[in-house]
């Protein structure tokens, strides 16, 4: 048995789950989610817990065994506490500003590059820290969306002049050297 895939997932107060088959929704405070998984792989609801079963050992189903269980567990979670990634800016001049419900970018071009939410996420931009956070609960649209504001302005290697994640090690690169050594 998978050790991820045998771990039921426990339901929180508030949540509702309903499981038809291989069609799963997920109901909570932040939202609603439905995704529909593989029908080799079993789920059911026993004691507020959901737990996700396989038919046989065959290298497919194995490999959906934990992939449908941190799934199911990431839908659940979402709907009742949500996500958050932080992107940093970083750069002489660069900011990240909250017009309305949209986030203005000025890293850097000729004019600001304006990214709307998609529905279900929201942007916060802070002056001080220099952080722009995109918050949802749905991990895997946070994450793309954190991903196409990244891609804005990907971090530099000579400076680290860019957006990146927050924590992110940027690979630094040394710039010419010797420039007045040849004479």
């Amino acid at each position: 048995m998978s050790r991820i895939g045998r771990l039921p997932v426990a339901i929180p107060s508030g949540v509702t789950v309903d499981v038809k088959g291989s069609n799963v929704r997920v109901k909570g405070p932040k939202g609603e989610l439905q995704r529909v998984f593989s029908p080799e792989i079993g789920i059911a609801m026993e004691n507020n817990h959901l737990v996700i079963t396989r038919k046989s050992d065959d290298a497919a189903e194995r490999a959906l065994h934990g992939t449908t269980r941190a799934v199911l567990a990431n839908m659940v979670h979402g709907v009742s506490k949500g996500f958050e990634v932080v992107l940093e800016v970083e750069g002489v001049g660069y900011r990240a500003e909250m017009e309305g419900k949209n986030l203005a970018l000025y890293v850097g071009y000729s004019h600001p590059v304006k990214i709307e939410p998609p529905a279900g996420i929201a942007f916060d931009a802070d002056q001080k820290t220099r952080q722009i956070k995109v918050m949802g609960f749905d991990k895997e649209l946070v994450g793309q969306t954190a991903a196409n504001i990244r891609n804005v302005r990907p971090p530099e290697p000579y400076h680290g002049k860019g957006l990146h994640y927050l924590g992110e090690r940027i690979r630094r690169k040394a710039g010419k050297a010797g420039k007045g050594a040849a004479k």
